[in-house]
């Protein structure tokens, strides 16, 4: 069994009840619920909340695929992992160790169904333990502290700076989509492991809704795909 696992909490201090705020005229929530219900490879999507405005938002999706998980407070809180909800939840479920377990965050809205048939058909022929989607960036990268010892460069070479289209980059992960199975989470307690692969998807999925901002840019986005 392919499960889609979708945590999504009552509590956001940046924005009030974020999951079901309307993006693009739909709760944010939505937009991953109907790639995961239309993706070919997932027979379960399950909605792990703690809030009973949220639960009653998905439920009127009508999605046939789509269950509620009640999630306990304790990992509901600002300070508990996603890895905790998705624990709780293995835990208690009929999940055997063999099935595979999809972790799809609400906050990227640009996944779609085919994004993630493509990435369990990756996932399939790759042969790995676990993948996460991501985006390649092209941008030359530096790290550390500009007013300390100065700032060394991450990705490439600044004396020998290649041609863009030269230039691999590196991958960075969007956010959107994970995959493990459930006996590699319960052993290893993390949402990857093992021989760790990654999907490319396209650029504009790196976009993640976390401040009021990134709503104007990813519904111009929307509306203009």
């Amino acid at each position: 069994m392919n499960t889609a696992f979708i945590p999504v909490r009552g509590g956001s201090k940046s924005i009030p009840l974020k999951n079901i705020k309307l993006l693009n005229g739909k709760p944010l929530v939505y937009w991953t619920s109907h790639a995961a219900q239309n993706s070919k490879c997932i027979d379960r999507v399950v909605i792990a909340t703690d809030s009973k405005e949220i639960k009653s938002t998905v439920l009127d999706f009508g999605f046939d695929k789509l269950e509620v998980y009640n999630r306990n407070p304790e990992n509901a809180v600002d300070t508990a992992s996603t890895e905790s909800v998705m624990l709780e939840y293995i835990n208690q479920s009929d999940l055997n160790d063999e099935d595979l377990f999809f972790l799809i965050q609400a906050t990227s809205p640009l996944l779609k169904a085919e994004h993630i048939d493509r990435m369990y058909k990756e996932f399939c022929e790759k042969s790995c333990d676990s993948m996460f989607s991501g985006v390649r960036e092209k941008q030359f990268k530096w790290m550390g502290v500009n007013d300390k010892d100065g700032l060394k460069p991450v990705n490439y070479d600044y004396r020998n700076r290649p041609r863009r289209q030269d230039f691999e980059g590196i991958i960075a992960e969007n956010g959107a989509c994970y995959i493990n199975s459930v006996k590699n989470i319960k052993r290893d307690k993390c949402r990857l492991s093992g021989k760790i692969s990654a999907c490319e998807l396209p650029s504009y999925t790196l976009y993640e809704l976390d401040e009021p901002a990134d709503w104007i840019i990813v519904e111009e986005i929307m509306k203009n795909m």
